[in-house]
């Protein structure tokens, strides 16, 4: 689950205004603000769990955002904090019930695993999603016929196929800034077959026009590359709160890495690829050439 670096203590911050942000970023935001406050008051997390009855561990896992907030402990919470003035402790209770509602995707939890229900919260929190990928195109960038093609390899009941298809399009409906560096072999394998494939490649071309789209392609003949441990994403916000994250998906889990150094380093590894790649235009007319060639 995602944890944050932690904000530098001080007064408490207006929270975000309502209507802003998904429940998963409002979680990880109000947590901040709360650790913040305990830290500023030099408050152990064992000495604030036992404000509100729970253990440090309860503590922990509101301030990083994995658990829900019930009104009383947050009402607990800013009294021993010290909060008094009742138009900021009003507004961090508001936040709190935001942060507790249902996101749109909560529609798709008999198909959505746990582990990926919290990286659909932050995509759609996200100003900017850099993204490397080795095997297919990426989710935000398929057509829904590619997008079904995936999900039979790994899925044979009609109806759950269509539930993620379904889930995988409205993904789609907000498009953060994207950036993603494609290994030429997402673009070889033919996924779905040759009508699925073209149709595919033509999207990418049709995407990579917008201004918030970049797609670049990685060819064989580059070699070796900086990215050799596989795929991976980096999510970046516009939150000062909030950390960005390194997003690593397994068969079956992910990972979400989100301390700074970590971070820095797979920025890096991506700067590199970005740099190893060719150009967007030049992506455009590798591109281009295969549809005319398929």
């Amino acid at each position: 689950m995602v944890t944050t670096a932690g904000p530098v203590a001080g007064p408490v911050q207006s929270p975000p205004p309502a209507g802003t942000g998904s429940p998963t970023v409002l979680r990880i935001l109000l947590g901040a603000q709360l650790r913040s406050l305990r830290e500023a008051k030099r408050l152990s997390l064992e000495e604030a769990g036992n404000v509100i009855r729970a253990s440090h561990s309860k503590i922990s896992r509101l301030e990083t955002g994995r658990v829900g907030f019930k009104d009383r402990d947050i009402v607990d919470l800013l009294t021993y904090y010290g909060v008094t003035d009742e138009k900021q402790r009003q507004e961090l209770r508001e936040l709190a019930v935001r942060a507790n509602s249902p996101g749109w995707w909560h529609d798709y939890a008999d198909v959505l695993p746990s582990w990926f229900e919290d990286y659909v919260g932050l995509e759609e929190a996200a100003s900017q999603i850099r993204a490397y990928e080795v095997q297919f195109v990426p989710g935000l960038l398929q057509t829904e016929d590619y997008a079904r093609a995936v999900t039979m390899l790994g899925y044979s009941n009609p109806k759950e196929i269509n539930r993620r298809v379904k889930l995988r399009m409205a993904r789609q409906a907000i498009l953060p800034s994207l950036w993603v560096v494609l290994d030429e072999a997402v673009l070889r394998r033919p996924i779905g077959g040759h009508a699925t494939m073209r149709a595919q490649l033509k999207h990418l071309i049709e995407m990579s026009q917008r201004p918030n789209v970049t797609v670049q392609v990685i060819p064989f003949k580059a070699g070796g590359h900086a990215a050799a441990g596989g795929a991976f994403s980096l999510l970046r916000f516009a939150e000062h709160d909030l950390s960005d994250v390194v997003f690593l998906e397994q068969l079956n889990s992910a990972q979400y890495l989100d301390k700074p150094d970590v971070v820095d380093g797979y920025l890096a590894v991506m700067e590199r690829l970005c740099i190893g790649a060719v150009t967007p235009a030049t992506t455009v007319k590798i591109l281009r050439s295969m549809v005319r060639e398929s």
